[in-house]
């Protein structure tokens, strides 16, 4: 300061005008200090990476947002950007696989479907990850889900969480009704069903017997193939690989859904019905049974959402006679693009989603089974959930649907063979059995290609 005046002086200022020049001179320092401050805090902030994640529509979407929160303010080095696709795991894989067909650079990390690996890794979408996720690392999930994510030797995701078709029902109506006896086939279903809505009815209780997913869209292939299977019947012959929806057990199946659930046991609407529509009936106390996901369970015992909280039960699904019970494997896995620039960045968040931390969290929070094997002997999820531990089996032995990097062009001819079929009363069912069977013959000889 003494400096400064002693120049002032030099130019002959002084008094007043020394502590007005000053005074200036101070605040423009500040000015300058203040400025320069606010480039420093941008360029903090500009050096954060931003990670694009590409995610459907959740269920629950409250238990990732507080996954993400949990995950920034742990990596303050790391922004994550989500871009919520559509709930419908048909048109989600529309979206993603544009932006990956595009070389998106609006793509790091991104959730896929347990039947999209092999396409994914054939198309070069989905980066390799074997340097990343060790032998070792791998042994800590359910063995099928790491199978599910294997193509050619090399794995592209990390599993997030299982599914696999379960059979809920109203405790309290069954109880009622039937005491302790649960339904062992279809069959045995759709006639519990009918004696139930029928009682419950005189007592002025409209409800149906049934409710699950018929729309034209995976889902639709999903339960059809549980229906199919537990006849005894194949999508494709597991000896030749070739397709048999054209047999006998097969159609016998197809045929059973179409008399007896479409507008019988079920309400003709679940024709439009996916996963959020089936499950609403079930939990606004209109129906008696109900196939979903696990994570129904919680939506079902919540009493913020659910009229029937506290009043369900669940099951494997059943089967027909002289079968057994099948559950279609589902659940998703977390790949990277291959065309990401934040490779380090995205595999860190990867592992926390896929982590014991992160996939508890889907545990508790949504309902979502772990992939994780240690999980399955965790206090607090067993606690939240204690059908996880009956339904480990039925987690562990869930039947994948066809593997190949062509399954989008197979479930396509699925969805519109199933649908022709149950919706259509007067449609052939074995003869577009047969037709649809071509088509993916005919696909499935590209592959070889």
């Amino acid at each position: 300061m003494k400096q400064l005046i002693m120049v002032l002086r030099q130019y002959r200022i002084t008094g007043n005008d020394i502590l007005k020049t000053t005074m200036v001179i101070l605040v423009c320092l500040c000015l300058v200090l203040s400025l320069t401050l606010a480039g420093c805090t941008k360029k903090t902030e500009d050096s954060r990476t931003t990670l694009h994640f590409v995610t459907w529509k959740p269920n629950i979407p409250a238990a990732w947002d507080e996954i993400i929160k949990i995950f920034e303010e742990e990596n303050p080095d790391i922004v994550i950007k989500r871009e919520t696709g559509p709930h419908s795991s048909t048109a989600f894989h529309d979206l993603l696989t544009q932006k990956l067909k595009n070389k998106s650079t609006d793509v790091d990390v991104f959730l896929m479907d347990v039947i999209w690996p092999p396409e994914f890794a054939a198309a070069g979408w989905a980066a390799p990850l074997d340097d990343l996720f060790s032998d070792e690392e791998r042994n800590n999930y359910l063995d099928g889900s790491i199978l599910a994510n294997t193509y050619e030797g090399k794995i592209y995701g990390v599993p997030l969480f299982v599914d696999s078709g379960i059979l809920y029902y109203r405790k309290d109506l069954v109880d009622k009704h039937y005491g302790p006896v649960l339904p062992r086939t279809w069959s045995e279903m759709v006639t519990q069903a009918g004696v139930i809505v029928s009682e419950e009815a005189k007592l002025q209780n409209e409800i149906y017997g049934f409710s699950g997913q018929f729309k034209q869209y995976e889902g639709l292939v999903c339960d059809m193939m549980e229906y199919i299977l537990s006849n005894n019947g194949d999508i494709l012959d597991p000896d030749t690989g070739q397709p048999a929806l054209a047999g006998p057990r097969a159609v016998e199946a197809v045929q059973f859904v179409r008399d007896n659930i479409i507008g019988k046991a079920a309400p003709e609407g679940v024709l439009t019905y996916q996963e959020p529509e089936s499950l609403d009936l079930f939990i606004q106390g209109k129906a008696v049974f109900h196939r979903n996901w696990p994570y129904a369970w919680e939506v079902s015992n919540d009493p913020e959402r659910s009229k029937i909280a506290g009043n369900v039960g669940i099951m494997r699904l059943p089967s027909f006679e002289g079968g057994k019970s099948y559950a279609t494997l589902g659940g998703w896995q977390i790949g990277i693009s291959n065309y990401s620039k934040n490779r380090e960045a995205a595999w860190k968040f990867v592992q926390f989603l896929s982590g014991e931390r992160g996939q508890k969290l889907l545990a508790l929070k949504a309902g979502r089974a772990p992939t994780r094997k240690a999980l399955y002997n965790d206090i607090e999820i067993l606690k939240a959930y204690p059908h996880f531990s009956d339904m480990k089996d039925v987690f562990l032995t869930a039947y994948p649907r066809p593997r190949t990097p062509l399954y989008p062009a197979v479930s396509n001819i699925l969805q519109r063979y199933f649908s022709k079929a149950i919706s259509d009363k007067t449609s052939d069912i074995e003869k577009e059995a047969k037709a649809a069977s071509e088509e993916i013959r005919k696909i499935m000889a590209m592959e070889k290609k």
